[in-house]
């Protein structure tokens, strides 16, 4: 059987890091092309001055226009090669760390997240929209970051909205890692650069990874409501630092190298709903979690603690916690058809999937959450 297991060369996480950023850099050269919003260059601007003159390096800026597009992709690799940069950084939230492993394919690149919102951050893959924002297509590259730098100062700053929609995409990662290793499924981390899910050299979760995705689960549960009330406050504790390395690293590697499954399908059928849209990636996954296990038919005492912990925090359990008040017939089925396609990762699941399957789930996960709400959690 082959396995596969994929992460960043280096990982490094703790307050005020981000004052070391020219050290990592000066490992590629002297000069680096900076991929960010301006917002984002602004609220660092001073750490940024900092260890650009301590370790004596330049920081080109690249008038990043916030998408990730073919386009803007382009564009940045002109400017990089212009000015002769030795390596890619990204600062900032998804779209900019997309677009800067892009421009690097798998080269001299440097993660520096703001927020922990979701898990892309270690991984080797990016997803393509257009300049309108509609998606495009995935791209994946023959090797994850170099450099991963989190500066937990820095995101304790951010709103608490984003940390905790970082654990509504961490929560699904253990389940949807079982399911991976129920099913003996393929794994993202065993794909080459330029491929797609279901080309050659598919490879199996490993136990590494799946010991990871429990960890991670773990972990929220252990320090979830406590980071978020560090984070409410702008101040970094233990239980801030574990739940960012939970957001981070622990699901981004359980996610790439254990697995996806119904959760992020089910969150993928949901974007066809407008109500949805002003919603953050974690706070749909965190419902798309809820459909997956009664999709299993997981143990209740299993789905109350899922339940218990959403509303600690304050995730969503139920369609009216992402916008939709009232659903068709006709766009459930299309929400359950959309996370049914071909390509989705639904079919990882350990047992034949159906539309029907999927609608049965959605509507019984928010009855369930639904009615967990008005007891009170009891």
């Amino acid at each position: 059987m082959r396995k596969a297991f994929i992460c960043p060369t280096k990982y490094i996480q703790g307050e005020n890091e981000l004052l070391n950023l020219g050290y990592f850099v000066k490992e590629f050269g002297s000069s680096a092309l900076l991929i960010a919003h301006p917002d984002d260059i602004t609220r660092v601007k001073s750490q940024l001055d900092s260890t650009a003159k301590k370790f004596a390096i330049t920081f080109v800026t690249s008038d990043f226009k916030g998408e990730c597009s073919r386009q803007e992709v382009k564009k940045l690799k002109e400017v990089a090669q212009n000015n002769k940069c030795d390596c890619i950084i990204a600062l900032g939230g998804g779209k900019a760390i997309d677009t800067a492993k892009c421009v690097a394919e798998g080269h001299n690149l440097i993660i520096v997240p703001t927020i922990a919102a979701t898990d892309a951050p270690t991984s080797h893959s990016a997803v393509l929209y257009t300049p309108e924002g509609a998606f495009d297509d995935y791209a994946y590259f023959k090797q994850s970051p170099n450099v991963v730098l989190v500066d937990t100062t820095i995101i304790a700053k951010a709103p608490t909205r984003f940390l905790v929609s970082g654990m509504g995409d961490a929560l699904s990662t253990y389940f949807e890692a079982r399911a991976n290793q129920q099913s003996y499924a393929n794994v993202n981390a065993g794909l080459p650069c330029g491929a797609r899910v279901g080309d050659c050299l598919p490879a199996k979760p490993t136990l590494a990874a799946y010991a990871l995705a429990t960890l991670c689960y773990e972990t929220l549960l252990n320090d979830g409501l406590k980071a978020k009330l560090a984070c409410d406050h702008n101040v970094v504790t233990p239980a801030l630092e574990n739940i960012v390395e939970a957001n981070i690293l622990l699901s981004g590697l359980g996610f790439e190298s254990g697995g996806l499954a119904a959760a992020h399908a089910i969150h993928d059928g949901l974007t066809i709903l407008d109500e949805t849209h002003h919603y953050f990636h974690g706070e749909k996954v965190a419902f798309g979690t809820l459909a997956q296990l009664v999709l299993e038919n997981a143990p209740m005492e299993e789905i109350e603690q899922v339940l218990e912990f959403c509303l600690s925090i304050g995730l969503p359990v139920c369609l009216a916690d992402i916008g939709v008040k009232s659903i068709t017939d006709k766009q459930l089925t299309e929400i359950a058809e959309k996370a049914c396609i071909k390509e989705e990762s639904i079919h990882a699941m350990p047992f034949s999937i159906t539309v029907d399957t999927v609608k049965a789930a959605i509507i019984t996960a928010d009855q369930i959450g639904q009615n967990y709400k008005q007891c009170g959690g009891q």
